[in-house]
């Protein structure tokens, strides 16, 4: 009873094309001789009546056995002919099959075994196959790129947890040893960084839920002017500090949009802070509302340090840093841009990075399709945008 699916099943797919194409040809040989020898006799004599040949005459009788033998004989032979030449045509066919799923079995395995390096080439075997090969190596090329950005995610948290946890242990050794006393500046110290290493979990907890779709979006129709107002005055005071203009340009006609305004707030409050962070003294950040395409568009630009045009496609991944004038020293995670895209494409958005070089400043574009419901628009009037916590690259 177990014998026998066992066999079945170590039997490849050639074994078993060829097995089924000998059944095909065994079957359709059967009955082309069947049929020619069930009818050719008796067409053959129907020619003879016509002919008017004496149909009891031993010559007629001659006849027909020669032509039945004959018949039979050529029928045969062509046959059997026939089919070795389609065994071989199958042969061929199924060997170049076997290989192709062999070839594709084994770069399965090696992927599987972590080699996400490895590719297949299209055998030509048709559309179906060629679609297997592309979805595979499309396949291969995308888990390549996720284990490359997992080492370097692993990494990068690796070293972001072993500043702060350094500079704690640092400082308590110190203690211990005599050597530094528990005062407010070591206490602030020590609060500071454990403040650092509360925001990147947190971060990482918030982009991880944006990421996987987890994220509870509280959508209510929306006034983006309004969010921007909103926006520009809780930095107000910070701009001041810094010596940095806030400039707010809004234009008419900016459709309403179906938004959650705290996680809206969170991505405009995230983008101007980061464009705080890059920007000089004596500069200026500007805030645009825009229609474009009934679609609403909100700039955040500065006038600061540029980035390199290699760097905008890598900006939003992260932990990213677009080289040493954007690093770690600014007191970021280097999470906000990821999770500023994540919580834009939950809302079915879309957001960009633009940059004409260093020292040419940088542009951060959003845009968000409107989603105007009648039921939206009874919970708006029923409620007033709220305010979001700022996040930090």
């Amino acid at each position: 009873m177990t014998g026998r699916p066992r066999l079945m099943s170590d039997v490849g797919i050639a074994g078993r094309l060829l097995a089924a194409m000998a059944l095909v040809l065994l079957t359709g040989g059967l009955t082309a001789w069947l049929v020619a020898s069930a009818l050719g006799p008796s067409i053959f004599h129907e020619h003879m009546v016509v002919a008017g040949v004496d149909q009891d005459s031993s010559t007629t009788i001659h006849a027909e056995e020669a032509f039945r033998t004959a018949s039979g004989a050529s029928l045969s032979i062509a046959l059997a002919a026939a089919g070795v030449a389609s065994i071989a045509v199958c042969l061929f066919l199924t060997t170049r099959i076997g290989r192709s799923t062999r070839i594709l079995s084994t770069a399965a395995t090696r992927v599987a075994g972590g080699q996400f390096d490895t590719l297949v080439t299209d055998p030509a075997l048709g559309a179906e196959f060629s679609e297997l090969t592309a979805a595979f190596n499309n396949m291969a090329v995308r888990l390549q790129e996720s284990h490359s950005l997992r080492r370097r995610l692993l990494s990068d948290v690796a070293h972001e947890l072993r500043t702060p946890v350094s500079t704690i242990m640092a400082y308590l050794e110190a203690i211990e040893d005599g050597v530094k006393t528990l005062d407010s500046s070591t206490l602030s110290t020590l609060r500071a960084q454990g403040t650092r290493l509360v925001r990147l979990a947190d971060d990482l907890a918030a982009v991880t839920r944006a990421e996987s779709s987890d994220l509870d979006l509280d959508r209510v129709q929306t006034d983006v002017t309004e969010l921007i107002t909103q926006v520009a005055s809780a930095f107000a005071h910070q701009c001041a500090d810094r010596e940095i203009e806030l400039r707010v340009e809004t234009a008419s006609g900016v459709p309403i949009v179906a938004v959650d305004p705290d996680r809206i707030h969170q991505v405009l409050a995230n983008l101007v802070e980061n464009a705080l962070q890059h920007t000089q003294p004596g500069g200026a950040v500007t805030i645009t509302s825009t229609a474009v395409a009934g679609n609403a568009q909100v700039e955040v630009s500065d006038t600061g340090e540029g980035i390199e045009p290699a760097h905008l496609p890598h900006l939003f991944e992260r932990f990213y840093r677009a080289g040493t004038a954007r690093d770690r020293d600014r007191g970021g995670s280097g999470i906000g841009l990821a999770i500023v895209k994540a919580i834009i494409e939950a809302h079915g958005g879309t957001v960009q990075a633009f940059s004409d070089g260093p020292g040419r400043g940088a542009r951060f574009v959003i845009t968000l399709p409107p989603h105007e419901t009648e039921a939206d628009e009874t919970v708006a009037r029923s409620r007033g945008p709220r305010h979001g916590p700022h996040l930090h690259r």
